[in-house]
């Protein structure tokens, strides 16, 4: 599920972060950080339900299972079958 990290990572670095600006990891607090807003989240929740033909719930699609790209991996498997 490595790859699926990456994807993520990838995408919140060509979405939401300035060029030049710090390196992001897995656990890099994305929305307590201010990298991803709550806007920025639901875009980031249709991707992952687009990229991976899967359906989060929007209760369980919170701030804070989307606050690293480990949590939002977590929360992703989850769905995927």
């Amino acid at each position: 599920m490595d790859n699926m990290k990456d994807m993520i990572l990838k995408y919140v670095i060509e979405e939401y972060m300035e060029e030049g600006g710090d390196p992001i990891s897995y656990d890099t607090p994305l929305i307590s950080g201010g990298i991803v807003d709550s806007f920025s989240m639901v875009s980031l929740k249709r991707f992952l339900e687009n990229k991976l033909k899967i359906s989060i719930p929007d209760d369980q699609a919170t701030p804070e299972a989307f606050d690293s790209v480990n949590k939002i991996s977590d929360l992703v498997k989850r769905f995927v079958k």
